[in-house]
């Protein structure tokens, strides 16, 4: 992947704020560049939710009618769910420019927007995963993909918090 790489989360009809604040913190680290969401359930749970008052995230959250209208026009739609004839993570290429589209926490992603999906992928567990768990495992897969040139040391020097100076000494 290049430097041209797009990243959009769509997330259909999520429930639960700690989820949502879940993934936009995900978000945030594997540097997507908006969170998307439809639905009423999310809103209405966040009024009464303290998880939410301290999400402090770079990485817009955006409620939509429709997760995929005004997509730039080369990114590719690319479902998570469980479905019959989906492929399995570990070997699917991601596309340099994607909306990752998942499910709610209880239900599946609609049909009608599976079936507009240029690729729909699924993570090879036994079960299902947590909405929040889903993108962080998709997310960490598409980075693992990518051929990025990194500065290891300087990487982790950014990245860490201010109680962590640990140094593997060898």
């Amino acid at each position: 992947m290049s430097n041209q790489s797009l990243v959009f989360i769509g997330l259909s009809n999520p429930k639960s704020p700690t989820n949502v604040g879940a993934v936009l913190r995900a978000a945030g680290c594997y540097q997507a560049s908006e969170v998307r969401y439809t639905g009423e359930r999310f809103p209405r749970a966040a009024k009464y939710s303290t998880d939410t008052k301290n999400i402090n995230s770079s990485v817009p959250l955006t409620q939509v009618d429709d997760l995929l209208i005004d997509l730039p026009g080369d990114m590719q739609v690319v479902c998570v769910e469980l479905a019959e004839g989906a492929e399995p993570l570990p070997g699917f290429t991601h596309p340099e420019r994607a909306i990752y589209i998942f499910g709610p926490e209880d239900g599946s992603i609609a049909q009608a927007v599976v079936d507009k999906a240029d690729h729909v992928v699924y993570v090879p567990t036994i079960g299902c995963m947590n909405l929040a768990a889903s993108v962080n495992v998709l997310l960490y897969d598409r980075l693992a993909k990518a051929d990025l040139e990194i500065d290891d040391i300087e990487h982790v020097k950014s990245s860490r918090d201010v109680n962590n100076r640990l140094v593997v000494r060898g």
